[in-house]
């Protein structure tokens, strides 16, 4: 372990954990993998091995080892580990949606705040470059009376996520792992969504979803896991006084999560808790979500 660089758990052995979250980790220069925690031991044995990081046996083993922990498991196991985690001090990385209900990430949420830790939600595009020019300049800009996203994909359909429980269980599908992303985005270039003013669910889980913005502006989503379209069409544009500007998917997750960890390690070093995506980001996005499920019944 270098100087100054920060300890993490990594909890979570899946697709995401060993493509994303495991090599990001090993390879910054402000962490080291230092331990690995799954429900499958065989798993995060195999996994720390590859790292040279420690199998933990259990969660108590697992926060003696860090400083922090990163979280690659589905929302409500992130929420109750992620809760003790944030109560033993651990500065935590998040992924979306924080937690699978809205009391969940409230509790998680009002656990970070009171223990006066770092938190950061892995929303892939917001970390990604192309992204943050492009809300600088609509931000620059202003004007804007409107916008819309798109995420359209068969990542359901199959694939690696195709046997993901709980993205096919009544709490994911579309609006639970996309629309943080499509939500975060439209949030943050027009202004705090401030209300769920309409939401419609398809049979074969397409989401339309209708927002209002603080400072009068609107916007759409159009959400969907299952249909087969080659390639995923992800879209974000905003519309008004300075014309339409849209903004494509860009960037890898690799890239994306690297930007995270530089401002992760940054916040730790300097004791700042308050980033535009701590827990409190993704509190906000779950109750977005809380809104959209209620109103499409």
């Amino acid at each position: 372990m270098g100087l100054g660089q920060l300890r993490v758990g990594l909890v979570g052995t899946g697709p995401w954990a060993t493509t994303v979250h495991a090599p990001g980790l090993a390879e910054h220069p402000g962490t080291v993998l230092s331990a690995v925690w799954s429900r499958r031991h065989e798993a995060a044995t195999a996994l720390a091995q590859a790292y040279d990081a420690v199998p933990a046996t259990d969660l108590d083993e697992l926060f003696e080892q860090v400083d922090a922990l990163a979280f690659a498991v589905p929302p409500a196991v992130q929420a109750e580990i992620a809760t003790r985690a944030a109560e033993a001090g651990k500065h935590l990385i998040l992924e979306k949606p924080i937690a699978a209900d809205l009391a969940g990430a409230q509790r998680l949420a009002d656990a970070v705040t009171a223990a006066g830790v770092a938190s950061l939600v892995m929303l892939t595009l917001r970390f990604a470059q192309q992204t943050r020019d492009w809300l600088d300049g609509v931000t620059q800009a202003g004007g804007w009376r409107g916008g819309g996203a798109r995420w359209l994909s068969g990542a359901l359909l199959s694939g690696r996520y195709a046997t993901s429980a709980w993205r096919l269980s009544a709490e994911g599908g579309a609006l639970a792992d996309v629309g943080p992303h499509a939500f975060d985005l439209l949030d943050a270039a027009l202004g705090p969504i401030t209300e769920v003013l309409a939401a419609h669910r398809a049979e074969d889980d397409l989401w339309q979803v209708l927002l209002a913005h603080k400072g009068g502006a609107s916007s759409t989503a159009t959400l969907t896991l299952r249909l087969p379209v080659q390639p995923t069409v992800v879209e974000v544009a905003v519309y008004g006084d300075h014309g339409y500007r849209t903004l494509g998917r860009a960037g890898t997750a690799g890239d994306s999560y690297t930007a995270l960890l530089d401002d992760f390690a940054a916040m730790v070093s300097s004791g700042i808790t308050t980033h535009p995506c701590d827990v409190h980001r993704g509190l906000h996005l779950t109750r977005i979500i809380d809104q959209a499920r209620a109103l499409a019944g």
